[in-house]
């Protein structure tokens, strides 16, 4: 009977459970009799298809705040996350972090750009910007040596946002301008990191005890204004630094009053009618001023004051070149961020300490990184980096 039938297939099953060497064989002869049947040459023909395929037909080109931790964590966050605040606030929590761990750069681009990263050991790396993995502004993010082929003992040193790798006559006309902790400059065609690879390639050599610092993309025809941690700055014209192969050191840049004073940022001047020179102190405090208020001098000089420092606004940590269409985010150590229109950061003398741009609560806080963004007023792209 059926009843009967069943009864035994039970009795078989368990036998099979309970003793490994049978399972193991059933196993086996299950999969040479698949083999035996299903095993012969595949029948289907996979055919490409004739048309492209864009991955970026898939998203939207959305505005994103991108952010990468000391400890090698990044993500992209939507733009709209970080809504406007007053200019001297406390900021919102602008994201997650990990014990000992903190926000160390905050870039802004959009969905379809490209981002250049440059490591510590003076490589290149590529990604799409919707290639890096989404979060919140509380997500932790992911580690970047799981997005790209960097060594263990490789960190990201700084990284640019190029939107437009497909115009050939846009990447023969512009540079990559490279500065460096110790004052050193280099300016290498944009051409020469437009072919991709996989493992990266070489994009600058440092001196001993030397390190990147920032990096940004140049006209052939700015003007570049490189600052220090102690409120020094320096401007000379684009054209003083000669183009570079991607294995060269670069030239001095600027050179220090005091022995304990290192690079902090560059920014490249295009217009100087519409752009003036934002700079932000470690205690939150910040001030906008012309850019005719530096004077054009010679590369390798000491440069002229940027910024009073004094113990309440502590030393230098970012330079921007802004304009009245752009905010401000800033982030600070402990995650805690703040976005405020550029308008309402007054235009001050360049020997002034600034205003205070974000009430840091904790005792021991510090600002963590800073970053110009479109505008919430303003549909016009940013194409020019931060």
């Amino acid at each position: 009977s059926e009843y009967e039938d069943i009864i035994k297939q039970i009795s078989y099953f368990e036998g099979i459970l309970s003793n490994d060497e049978l399972c193991r064989k059933v196993i086996k002869d299950e999969l040479a009799d698949i083999r035996t049947r299903y095993g012969d040459e595949r029948r289907s023909i996979i055919m490409h298809s004739s048309e492209d395929f864009n991955p970026e037909d898939f998203y939207a080109n959305e505005e994103m705040v991108i952010t990468i931790s000391h400890m090698g964590y990044i993500k992209r966050t939507p733009l709209s996350e970080f809504r406007l605040q007053n200019r001297g606030g406390v900021g919102a929590k602008g994201t997650d972090t990990r014990d000992e761990d903190y926000i160390e750069r905050i870039y802004p681009a959009t969905m379809h750009n490209t981002m250049m990263f440059f490591t510590q050991k003076g490589k290149c790396f590529w990604l799409k910007v919707y290639e890096i993995p989404e979060g919140t502004k509380n997500s932790k993010g992911r580690a970047i040596q799981n997005l790209l082929n960097i060594d263990s003992d490789d960190t990201v040193e700084a990284f640019l946002r190029v939107d437009k790798f497909s115009d050939k006559e846009y990447v023969k006309t512009h540079n990559v301008v490279f500065c460096t902790k110790q004052g050193y400059i280099k300016k290498t065609p944009l051409e020469e990191f437009s072919r991709l690879r996989q493992n990266g390639i070489n994009a600058i050599k440092f001196r001993e005890g030397d390190h990147l610092v920032e990096v940004r993309l140049s006209s052939g025809n700015d003007d570049i204004i490189m600052a220090s941690r102690n409120g020094q700055a320096i401007r000379f014209s684009e054209t003083r630094v000669r183009t570079m192969g991607r294995n060269a050191r670069g030239v001095c840049g600027m050179r220090f009053h005091e022995k304990n004073d290192e690079i902090i940022g560059l920014i490249c001047i295009e217009n100087l009618e519409t752009e003036s020179v934002m700079v932000v102190s470690e205690q939150g405090y910040g001030k906008r001023s012309r850019v005719e208020t530096y004077r054009v001098t010679n590369r390798g000089g000491k440069g002229v004051k940027t910024i009073k420092i004094t113990e309440k606004t502590g030393k230098l940590v970012a330079i921007k070149s802004v304009t009245p269409e752009n905010d401000l985010m800033i982030i600070n150590k402990s995650g805690i961020a703040i976005r405020m229109k550029i308008d309402d950061i007054r235009v001050m003398g360049r020997t002034t300490q600034g205003v205070r741009l974000i009430n840091l609560e904790k005792r021991h806080d510090q600002i963590g990184s800073v970053c110009k963004v479109l505008s919430e007023n303003n549909e016009e792209v940013i194409t020019d980096g931060i």
